[in-house]
This record gives structure tokens, sequence and C-alpha cells, in this order.
């Protein structure tokens, strides 16, 4: 019997998360659609997961690769090269995805038909309560981070690869992903610059367990931070005022903290603010202890952001030094 190619390649870059990928392969195991292949392609992992492939291999297609260590970026593109999908999807190791996620893609691309697409992403039931505040702050419009949940934003829709999908034909006409932090802002930016069609599918969910602790949080949205200038530099223009609120939350919110040992009604915004992220964390999770958890992830993720941005646009703009790093970037691609 003659097994026809899939419509989908879910491809998972992995550096040592043997754990996660059991529990993303397993959530595959249970899709309602199995029309779809996974490319799963170990980053020079020491810690690998050949025995979660092995253990899920009866129950669903996939490709085990391991070569050697030189970023999620690149292993993407080596995972997209040993693909058969007509369609590239990309979905980070730490992802659980509920039963109906290929049938809702394949209803949502049958509705309105793309080239790129991109989903929101959410708290699983089984998250730990400092997961899912962190899963609040990361999607809620009151932290900026509103289109990472599915809903209006201050900014166009971009696809992130924690939930990000695109044609064959946009592989050929663009390329692959780029080696740098932020790569799928570049990725996305570079297909619309194309002309091609980019569409936030909001039925198309996944469950993102993000960062274990705020410590891990603060160092990966710093980076996020940093990366925002660097996408700058390579399209000017691309920075929207949204991308300044987190630098302005860190300016004025020390100015406040400073200005209130002379007067302490200068507390009075931060209060404002706090009171009403605290309500909308509770109306959100439904869970006090979550919601209260929440004020400190939106300090981090605002407070993270916001320095690497600041820190990055003095090293990189003010005293320029970005371009260096951006023609780094450019012969990478191989212009």
């Amino acid at each position: 019997m003659e097994i026809l190619p899939p419509s989908f390649s879910i491809i998972v870059p992995v550096y040592n998360r043997p754990q996660e990928v059991e529990e993303l392969l397993e959530s595959l195991s249970h899709q309602t659609d199995k029309d779809f292949e996974i490319i799963l392609v170990e980053d020079g992992s020491t810690i690998d997961c050949r025995a979660a492939c092995e253990k899920f291999g009866e129950e669903v297609r996939i490709k085990y690769f391991h070569k050697s260590n030189e970023g999620r970026s690149i292993a993407r593109n080596y995972g997209i090269e040993r693909a058969d999908g007509d369609f590239f999807v990309f979905v980070d190791s730490d992802c659980i995805l509920p039963p109906d996620y290929i049938e809702s893609l394949k209803r949502s691309l049958k509705d309105n038909p793309t080239d790129c697409f991109g989903g929101p992403d959410a708290a699983h039931e089984s998250f730990s309560d400092v997961q899912k505040a962190i899963n609040f702050s990361m999607t809620s419009f009151l932290t900026t981070g509103g289109i990472r949940g599915g809903k209006k934003s201050m900014e166009k829709f971009t696809p992130r690869t924690f939930n990000m999908g695109f044609s064959r034909k946009v592989f050929e006409k663009v390329g692959g992903f780029r080696e740098m932090f932020s790569e799928d802002i570049d990725m996305s930016t570079r297909i619309k610059n194309e002309g091609f069609k980019v569409v936030l599918f909001p039925e198309v969910k996944v469950f993102h367990k993000r960062r274990v602790d705020f410590k891990k949080f603060w160092r990966q949205v710093h980076v996020f931070g940093m990366s925002r200038i660097t996408l700058q530099l390579l399209y000017p223009g691309s920075m929207k005022l949204v991308h300044w609120l987190p630098a302005l939350f860190v300016i004025f919110g020390i100015g406040f903290v400073i200005a209130s040992f002379f007067n302490k009604w200068f507390l009075i915004p931060l209060l404002v603010y706090f009171i009403l992220l605290l309500i909308a964390a509770l109306l959100s999770t439904k869970s006090p202890k979550v919601a209260f958890l929440a004020l400190p992830a939106a300090v981090v993720q605002l407070g993270g952001y916001g320095t690497g941005f600041i820190r990055a646009w003095v090293w990189k703009i003010l005293l320029r030094h970005g371009r260096d790093e951006n023609d780094e970037i450019e012969r990478r691609r191989g212009k």
C-alpha cells in the first residue's frame, strides 16, 4: 500500500529536552487528524530524546535527526530540507498540542487560504501556577502581549515559532530562518515583504510552557528587548510605539519610585496599574494565587524587555555599534 506524503510537516528543534519532547509527542499521538509527519532535529543535544521518538514511532510518523549544535534556526532549516509536507509547521519542544490542532488547522486553511499562519498560545491546566502567571503576562493587553493571545493589539500580527507555519512555496521564495534572536519576527517580516499573505488563526492554539521560574523568564525577555533594536536596524521603520512601552515603564516606574520619597502620591499611577492588572488576571485565570503571581510576572516581563531594549538602544543606536552585527546576520543569510 502506497503511503501518501503528509499535508503537514511539524518541525521541532530540540536541545536537551527529552521530557518535554515526550509530552509533545504524546499530545501529537492523540490528534484526531493524522495527516502530518514530525521532523525532530536534535541540535547537538547531549541528552537526546531518541527513546521518546521510538516510544511513539508506531502511532505517528516521526523522522528523527541528530546534528552538531549550530542553533535553533539552522536546526529548523535542516528539518525543512528533509520534510515531505506541503506546509511546514513550527512548534517549540515545550509545547503541548490540543487533540484537534491539525483538524482545526485544516479547517482554518480551507476557510481562509493563506501562505503563512500563526496561532495563539495558552496555559494548560497541568502547568504550574508560575507558568500560568507568566502565560497571562505574555498574553495580556495590559502588558502589551495581547497579540500572543490571539487578540487585537497595537501592532500587526506577527507569527512566532511556538505556533507558526508556512507553505513550501514560501520557503522556495523567501528561504529559511536566519540564526539570530527573534528569528521568527525576522522571518515573518521577510514573508510579508515578499507579498505573501499572513493570517492569525485564533482557533489553532497550542499550550506553551514557557519558562518555569522568574529568573529564566527575565533572561528570555531581556534578550527579546535587545533583539527588537536589531530588527529596527535590519528593517528601518519597523519599530512601533508598542515596542517602546516596556522601556517607558522602566523609566517612569523608577522615576515614580524615586519621586515617592518626596511625595507618596507619585506611587498612585503604579498602584492603579497593578490593581487593574490584578483584576484582569483574576478574571482571566479564576485563581487568586495565579492572579497575585501575575504581578511579579508582569514586572519581570516589562522590566526585562525594557532594560534589554534600553541597553541595546544605547549600544547599537546611540553609540552606533549595531552595523557589524547586522552585517554578520546578512552574511549568514548568504547575501
